[in-house]
């Protein structure tokens, strides 16, 4: 049996593909105990933002013909960014991260998590009840509750599932590792990668010459919503990529959650059902070096958007892939990080003592999201890499429940206590002023010796963008 490398930083970066030697360029510092948890979370969070910091040092050395730049983590920084979401301040105003009927319910025989942030979810889980999508939060929750303290957890699941809802029986980490979609990410990678195209392709132009920032001059589709996919974009718009963000007009998105992941990026409304929609993404991909996806597998499919079709019309292309599931009997199932938390058995490993009713607990931040948004961007970073010296198209795919499993499974677990994670997070937090108001909020934690610090335009509103790129 091979060892695993010693470290999550190790081990993410030989997922990447990197060179081992590199690892030596890494420096990390900041205050001790931050994110606790009786798993490994810290160390999640700093190695996923240290592979990407020395992806993109890395990208930056082959740009400038130098060698490659220090990294520096600061584990405060980390920390801030894990949570960005609860530091955001839009006018003041704190947002709203957990909807009234997205928690735990306590069931016949155990506990159920539902997600229910989004209208059409809320509707789709009070339906499968026989509720009315118009009743209040006050009624519902409830009436919620009382129909599932007196089923069991499973029934629920499949239940609200067939009616198009999100509901997750919670699982202990010794049910889930006997469970079929748990034994379908055996041998899966961390990261997946492969070269998809037979014959050798163009390198990516926009690599040529010297970057005022690493990623500069390249074009990004972002084609992903919520948290990982538009973290792992919005890091890659901070090192100077032109993302353009593309979403469906008839499909809700929070603008809180865009108000902190849609720095650095535009965002366009297109219709890919439409013939005109349709038109102007394939202009749009012509002029593209990258284009990440953050949907169920096969959701896209219909508008022509698997990697392959993607790699033959625009030869040389990076592809991100992202998903909740991964591979396995839960492919096509929507999800989101608190309800992988659930199946996997993290909730359940992190039942805090002394626990009403032994309800499960929660990670301190939503670090499979966050994680795996660093993680994404890292192997896109690597990709470019790679193919700016030897050309050819790339696909990287992850899920969060591959991220959950090196969490549970592979990380090393630090001795000692859990620490009780206080800290003054001022230093990583700043102030900016743009068309959504005055945003109090995270600075990136990706760091190297020339990186940038900030981001060069703040959100705008979800889709008020032109579909074009900022230059020809």
């Amino acid at each position: 049996m091979n060892r695993l490398p010693v470290s999550g930083t190790e081990q993410a970066w030989a997922a990447l593909g990197g060179d081992p030697a590199l690892l030596a360029r890494i420096g990390t510092a900041g205050p001790a105990g931050l994110l606790p948890a009786r798993l490994p979370v810290l160390e999640l969070a700093r190695s996923t933002v240290a592979v990407c910091s020395l992806a993109a040092a890395e990208l930056t050395a082959r740009r400038l013909g130098a060698a490659v730049p220090r990294v520096w983590i600061d584990d405060g920084a980390v920390a801030t960014a894990f949570v960005s979401e609860r530091h955001l301040r839009i006018d003041g105003r704190a947002p709203t991260t957990f909807a009234p009927l997205s928690r735990f319910w306590r069931t016949r025989d155990g506990w159920v998590r539902t997600h229910a942030n989004y209208p059409h979810h809320r509707a789709r889980l009070l339906g499968a009840l026989g509720l009315s999508a118009t009743t209040s939060d006050d009624r519902a929750v409830p009436a919620v509750s009382a129909s599932f303290a007196g089923r069991r957890a499973a029934e629920i699941e499949q239940t609200v599932y067939a009616a198009g809802g999100l509901a997750v029986a919670a699982r202990t980490p010794g049910e889930w590792a006997a469970d079929p979609r748990r034994l379908a990410l055996s041998g899966v990678p961390l990261v997946e990668r492969e070269r998809i195209d037979a014959a050798p392709a163009r390198r990516t132009a926009a690599l040529d010459g010297a970057p005022l920032r690493p990623a500069s001059g390249l074009r990004v589709l972002d084609l992903t919503r919520v948290i990982a996919g538009p973290v792992g974009t919005r890091t890659l718009a901070l090192l100077g990529a032109d993302v353009l963000r593309i979403d469906a007009p008839q499909l809700p998105e929070s603008p809180d959650a865009h108000g902190d992941t849609g720095f650095g990026k535009r965002s366009a409304a297109l219709d890919l059902a439409s013939r005109t929609g349709r038109a102007a993404f394939e202009e749009l991909l012509a002029g593209a070096d990258v284009v990440v996806t953050g949907y169920r597998p096969g959701a896209l499919d219909r508008f022509g958007l698997t990697a392959e079709s993607l790699a033959a019309r625009r030869p040389g292309l990076v592809i991100g892939r992202l998903s909740a599931w991964g591979p396995g009997p839960w492919a096509g199932r929507r999800g989101f990080d608190s309800l992988v938390q659930v199946a996997t058995g993290i909730a359940a490993t992190e039942t805090a003592p002394g626990a009403q009713d032994g309800a499960p607990g929660a990670l301190p931040a939503q670090a499979l999201d966050h994680g795996t948004g660093y993680l994404l961007a890292a192997a896109v970073l690597r990709a470019l890499t790679e193919q700016h010296e030897e050309g050819g198209s790339r696909l990287v795919t992850l899920s969060l429940a591959r991220t959950a499993a090196w969490l549970t499974d592979e990380i090393p677990t630090p001795p000692g206590r859990v620490a009780d994670g206080s800290y003054d997070p001022q230093k990583w937090l700043t102030e900016t002023d743009g068309p959504l108001g005055r945003l109090r909020h995270a600075l990136s934690p990706v760091s190297f010796e020339g990186s940038p610090a900030d981001w060069l335009r703040p959100p705008g509103a979800l889709g008020a963008d032109a579909a074009a790129w900022l230059t020809a």
